[in-house]
This record gives structure tokens, sequence and C-alpha cells, in this order.
């Protein structure tokens, strides 16, 4: 990969071993691997739901955590759609989806570039906002699986019922990142209570705060 950067951009939500695997990976044949946590905002507000539970400084400190000592890992809050959210659908057809295009890489100082994605579909699309894709490295197992599990643990009250497999999401999460989560805790208690505030639209998942006003 004779390119100088990699673009990451992702939910990363919360941070997995499938995402450290992927980001050494970049920095095996990349100078710099941009990671774009993705937010969600309204009236300057971070969105969250039972979704995307953590918020953007918590999933930053989450990515710096992991590659404390490494200065090319570089995390950025510009991927970010602001209310409302339906505007950047259709994506490529949307204007506000090429303004979220050209702010992604104002950030991005190298000239040539490379963005990741584990997804046929959405290397079709990242290719065609000349994003140049590469796909050569799928995620194991997906964020999604490990909030089920952090769910789980959060709504089980006795200790002793809990199971092996509720808390293998230690063994899917980075050592830092599991001591992250276990000092955000009152967000997983949150939103284990709560139903999954969003709504998915071709393709993509979006809160549904924030999605028509």
């Amino acid at each position: 990969m004779a390119r100088q950067a990699a673009i990451y951009l992702g939910h990363l939500n919360p941070l997995t071993t499938a995402h450290e695997n992927i980001i050494s990976f970049l920095l095996r044949d990349c100078e710099n691997v941009y990671i774009f946590p993705v937010r969600f905002l309204k009236d300057n507000t971070e969105i969250n739901t039972k979704s995307f539970p953590f918020p953007y400084n918590v999933r930053k400190a989450m990515i710096e955590a992991v590659f404390s000592n490494n200065d090319r890992v570089i995390v950025l809050p510009d991927y970010a759609f602001f209310s409302p959210f339906i505007k950047y659908i259709p994506p490529l057809i949307s204007p506000y989806s090429w303004v979220l295009r050209r702010k992604i890489l104002k950030s991005v100082k190298e000239e040539t570039f490379v963005s990741y994605s584990g997804d046929k579909i959405e290397r079709i699309v990242l290719s065609i906002y000349g994003l140049h894709p590469i796909g050569e490295k799928r995620l194991s197992f997906s964020s999604s699986s490990v909030k089920e599990m952090l769910y789980a643990q959060a709504q089980e009250s006795s200790k002793e019922r809990l199971t092996q497999e509720i808390l293998a999401w230690q063994d899917k999460v980075p050592k830092k990142v599991v001591d992250i989560i276990k000092d955000n805790w009152y967000i997983i208690q949150k939103f284990a209570k709560s139903p999954d505030l969003t709504i998915r639209t071709m393709g993509t998942k979006f809160p549904k705060n924030g999605f028509l006003v």
C-alpha cells in the first residue's frame, strides 16, 4: 500500500480488539492514520442512543489510551452530521454529504491517502467519493455484539448469574478500554434500560432525535 496516509471512518462504539487490529494493519504501511469517530449533533449537542452509547470524548480516550505511544494515530472530530440528519440522504446525491467529505479531507495533511472499509458496499461508496478505499482486512466481530454483552451485564442484578458468555466482552476489547468502560459504566446502565432510538435508512443508522428537525 504505497500511500502516505489512511483514513478510518467509523462508529468505534466501543473500540474493540478488531478495531485495534485494523488500525495496526493500516499503521504498517501508512505514515499516519486519521481516525474519525462519527458524531451526530443537534444544537451543538452530541446525540447518543443505545446503538451509539459512548460520546466522542470517551471513544477518543479509548483510541488514544490504546495507541498512547504512537503519534501517527490522529483522532479527529470532523466526521460530524448536523441535524436535521435527513439532509445527508441520499448519500452521493445530497450536497451536504459532499460538504462532509471536504471537511474530513481538510484535516488530512498528506496529498495521497487510502480509506478503510471491510464492507463491499461501503467501499463502492467511498470510491465514488474519491477516498481510495481498501478492504484487505475485515472486522472479526462487531461492536454491536460487544454492546449486547455490556447491556446484558448491566441488566443482570445478581453477580452470581453473570455467565462467561456475558463477561466475554472483556476479551473483545483492549485492556485499557475495559478500564475506560468500567469508569463510564453509568452510560451502559442508562442505555441498557432504554429503547434504541435510532432509525436505519439506506443502510445507515441515525438517531431519531434530530433526524427530521
